[in-house]
């Protein structure tokens, strides 16, 4: 018997669910979704027509996942041994557009994990063991290699791509078709072939509410990190400048994108 109150959902009938897969209060799933078990679905949360979402797949509540989604299907790696219990961890009322396409880790312990209140835009790929933070936006056709770190509130362009084990920092936002090969300071604007940071993401983290005094800080961060000089320790300890402090103790597998050459260094 299916792990629900029938009369606290709405299922179409051509839907196929495992009879061990359990649904929260509220759900409503469309014409010819399949959803295998072991699976958890949270309270609200709408799952629209010819959706499969495989096994080991938590989400959390009020979720809106639009047509031709899949979540939790084997990772693409060739080395993966299919029989390992992995998992994708999503939080609450993120949006899935059409498309969208998620794998399940390769570790045991630490599954593909979603935040809360993401935005991820028709045909976006996330891949195995990606982390991926609170209120981020992937644009149409941004693709995800293994093991990327995306923070808070990054936007990635339409059709970016993120090469495996990069990491993009919080308030990040890339440019439309750029190839990221390497990790991104956090706060920053990236683009540019090849890749470069440009400056600091003023838009968004206007949008986030770091303005006056605590951006002054963080704009001198930027300038040291230009510089070469990731030794943040002569600034205020602002929450921008401790999570930057905290991000560059961890050792980078890709190296970093350079900063953009400005006209007066040039001359």
């Amino acid at each position: 018997m299916l792990q629900a109150n029938f009369s606290t959902m709405s299922i179409h009938p051509t839907a196929i669910i495992d009879p061990n897969a359990t649904l929260g209060q509220n759900v409503t799933v469309g014409p010819y979704t399949v959803i295998h078990a072991p699976v958890t679905i949270g309270d609200g949360t709408s799952i629209g027509s010819h959706i499969v979402i495989h096994p080991y797949v938590q989400l959390g509540a009020q979720n809106k996942i639009h047509s031709y989604v899949v979540i939790g299907d084997l990772p693409q790696d060739l080395s993966f041994d299919k029989n390992i219990e992995t998992w994708v961890s999503i939080g609450d009322r993120n949006i899935l557009r059409e498309g969208v396409t998620i794998h399940r880790s390769t570790h045991p312990n630490c599954p593909t994990k979603i935040g809360n209140d993401g935005y991820f835009m028709a045909y976006s790929h996330i891949a195995h063991d990606c982390s991926i933070g609170n209120h981020v936006i992937l644009t149409n056709n941004a693709l995800l290699g293994g093991h990327v770190e995306i923070g808070d509130r990054a936007v990635l362009g339409g059709s970016s791509v993120i090469h495996q084990h990069a990491r993009i920092g919080a308030y990040v936002m890339v440019q439309g078709n750029g190839s990221v090969g390497q990790d991104v300071f956090p706060y920053t604007i990236v683009g540019g072939h090849p890749v470069s940071h440009y400056r600091l993401n003023v838009v968004g983290l206007r949008r986030g509410g770091i303005q006056g005094h605590r951006y002054q800080i963080l704009e001198q961060a930027f300038w040291q990190l230009r510089n070469g000089n990731r030794d943040l320790s002569n600034l205020e300890n602002t929450p921008e400048i401790t999570y930057l402090r905290d991000w560059l103790l961890v050792k980078s597998k890709r190296g970093f994108h350079r900063f953009a050459i400005e006209k007066e260094d040039q001359k």
